[in-house]
């Protein structure tokens, strides 16, 4: 990963994470907000740059559009109903969402990471690209790998909803803030792991070999055109 991919990750933690976390006891605790009210509030950052997000991109990706809807609506029912408990829920029904939508995905054979991978897979290189494509039309041990990739990320977000439920109607409100966060890390750190392990690292190996023939090819046809050359320059001479 490059410093400035690095950076942007940093970012993106800090804001999606970091200041929803940090915001909601600064306004609870210092500010005298109710649990409702920090809640709220704390969720507006994420709720901007998600929109940002889907406005700025010229394609809109199912995927965050998706993610922004969900707390658009979540953050309307839970204002509308009060409940801090609620709000804290919106979180699991959101990843939840997320979930059924990508095993949902893996079903129609339409994985949705694939937008999200194939960049990092591909890194802008057109060979690269080109090994992709052909290994998507030809090779099924790669579509499987694809499939596998978005299933993984979709077993995890339903799981984790289901996991910060229980919390949520079982501790309170101002542990879950900061646990249900922890929760979300843990289950991304096994879901990157995992996936990659299932996904991701057989695809970069067979995209890989894909290049590495396509490069020996594109050598042996060049040499039979230096001897084709060769041979032409020589019955001339001759």
């Amino acid at each position: 990963m490059t410093k400035p991919r690095k950076s942007r990750t940093f970012v993106s933690l800090l804001l999606d994470v970091g200041v929803p976390v940090g915001s909601y006891y600064l306004l609870k605790g210092a500010f005298g907000l109710s649990a409702v009210a920090a809640l709220g509030w704390s969720s507006v950052v994420p709720v901007l740059r998600t929109g940002w997000g889907v406005l700025r991109e010229r394609e809109v990706n199912a995927l965050p559009l998706l993610i922004l809807l969900a707390n658009l609506a979540g953050l309307l029912l839970s204002f509308g109903t009060g409940d801090a408990r609620l709000m804290l829920v919106k979180d699991s029904a959101i990843t939840s969402l997320v979930g059924f939508a990508l095993l949902g995905s893996v079903v129609l054979g339409r994985p949705m990471m694939t937008a999200t991978l194939k960049p990092w897979l591909v890194k802008g290189d057109a060979v690269r690209e080109a090994a992709w494509g052909r290994l998507r039309r030809e090779s099924s041990a790669f579509r499987r790998a694809e499939l596998r990739f978005s299933a993984v990320w979709g077993v995890a977000f339903v799981g984790e909803c289901g996991l910060r439920i229980v919390g949520v109607y079982t501790l309170p409100v101002d542990t879950m803030v900061w646990l249900g966060t922890v929760v979300m890390i843990v289950t991304m750190v096994v879901a990157f792991v995992v996936s990659g392990a299932l996904g991701a690292g057989p695809m970069v190996h067979m995209i890989g070999a894909a290049v590495g023939e396509a490069a020996s090819a594109d050598l042996g046809d060049t040499v039979l055109e230096a001897e084709k050359n060769s041979l032409l320059v020589g019955s001339t001479h001759g």
